[in-house]
């Protein structure tokens, strides 16, 4: 049985598509050069005393950013299942369950058929 959280993970993959042939290298540069986080990251940002969740926040430290696909496309192709931190406004348990059905929607720059 496919669950809600199942469909939300799917529908994130099948969002990510549109950089399925983007060069990783690109993705990279332009992720470091012009995501948020990289480049106006307050040094006290608003949440830090807050208690969040992991997803929360992801949620929060990415919000606003417009780099967020190609930061998460980047993050599955390199860090795949062995993801940690923050990255396309996800926490890694959330970017370890979405790997696999990023996986499953076939080949990617550089990186050949999915198995």
């Amino acid at each position: 049985m496919t669950t809600y959280n199942d469909l939300w993970l799917i529908g994130i993959a099948w969002r990510l598509d549109r950089l399925r042939w983007a060069p990783t290298e690109l993705l990279g540069v332009h992720v470091r050069g012009n995501g948020l986080c990289m480049t106006e990251f307050p040094d006290e940002p608003v949440w830090q005393d807050q208690c969040l969740t992991d997803r929360e926040l992801a949620g929060a430290m990415c919000q606003g950013c417009p780099l967020v696909d190609e930061c998460l496309e980047l993050e599955l192709r390199t860090g795949g299942a062995d993801t940690l931190g923050v990255w396309g406004g996800m926490s890694a348990d959330d970017r370890r369950e979405l790997h696999p059905h990023w996986l499953r929607r076939g080949e990617r720059a550089e990186r050949g058929v999915a198995r």
